[in-house]
């Protein structure tokens, strides 16, 4: 097995520890970003019985029926709110789609669900908690990288984060599968980090730099947290945007559902995705052309097929 550093820290080492501890967060997450780019956090903010009701209320809305999925289904809105069904959303360079659909909220406005009543209310707390401890974890980031704390903060704060619940439907026919179709194919994160709950079954893979796929498990309540494409453009790949995917699973476990919500953490749109100067120099040249973050969402929106 590859020697794969994805350490377990806890969260309230850096938002309630002493000098030291806070520096030593900030290192050990910096170096993680650095190798591997996946962590699991412990003390992130949200207790078991939240966990619990999350997942009660996403198995809930993925059970009912086609059509009532559908009515939340928002025409031009590329997948950002509401539902996105099967079918849709494929890997870059993927020639088949990922075998899940999924539901999106983000800021402001959001779809209600008529029929579950508490299932606004459970997400919206989750994105609210998931979003402190993202930020809390970017001071952490912007400190191991030299910035100011609050660096990454007016950036952030109402930005395009989003909250995803995915369900990786059953496959009630493995055979009728074309041979390359995967529950998540291999890719990379659009955002700045990407904070996930523990999934409902195995399946997550990261793949090593020795070209190797390795499986990352949280223990109980603990979160994964990864870096995405943009914060590896803005740090000129010094933080790594690792690739992963699900697998689909045991062939005896293809009828069983998948579930899993993860946090995309995005800036508003106008933040400069431009290289930090204290990342290039002569060993690292500048990697990647100047972009707004916005410009880079809508064009790997394009890509992955939730945007003509």
């Amino acid at each position: 097995m590859a020697n794969i550093n994805i350490p377990r820290l806890d969260l309230h080492d850096y938002t309630h520890g002493s000098a030291e501890q806070r520096h030593q967060f900030s290192q050990a997450i910096g170096k993680a970003f650095n190798e591997t780019g996946f962590v699991t956090i412990a003390n992130h903010g949200m207790d078991k019985a939240l966990i619990d009701e999350l997942y009660q209320v996403v198995q809930a809305f993925f059970a009912l029926p086609e059509n009532t999925k559908s009515k939340y289904e928002i025409p031009g809105l590329a997948g950002q709110r509401g539902y996105t069904s099967k079918g849709k959303e494929k890997a870059k360079d993927a020639k088949v789609p990922d075998l899940k659909e999924f539901w999106q909220r983000g800021q402001g406005d959001n779809p209600v669900v008529d029929e579950l009543p508490r299932f606004d209310q459970v997400t919206g707390e989750v994105f609210r908690r998931l979003e402190t401890a993202g930020c809390a974890l970017l001071k952490a980031i912007a400190v191991y990288l030299g910035l100011q704390e609050d660096y990454f903060e007016p950036k952030v704060i109402q930005g395009n984060s989003i909250l995803r619940a995915i369900h990786y439907f059953p496959i009630e026919d493995p055979d009728s599968l074309p041979d390359d179709a995967v529950r998540a194919g291999a890719h990379e994160d659009i955002n700045l980090i990407t904070l996930l709950i523990g999934a409902s079954a195995d399946g997550l893979e990261v793949l090593t730099r020795e070209g190797t796929w390795y499986p990352v498990k949280a223990h109980g309540e603990d979160i994964v947290v990864n870096v995405g494409d943009m914060l590896q453009r803005l740090t000129n790949n010094k933080l790594k945007s690792t690739t992963h995917r699900v697998v689909n699973p045991p062939r005896e476990l293809m009828k069983t559902s998948r579930f899993s919500v993860p946090f995309f953490l995005h800036p508003k749109a106008d933040m400069s995705l431009a290289a930090l100067e204290s990342c290039i120099d002569a060993g690292h040249p500048k990697a990647y052309p100047d972009v707004t973050a916005g410009e880079y969402l809508d064009e790997r929106l394009r890509e992955i097929g939730l945007k003509m």
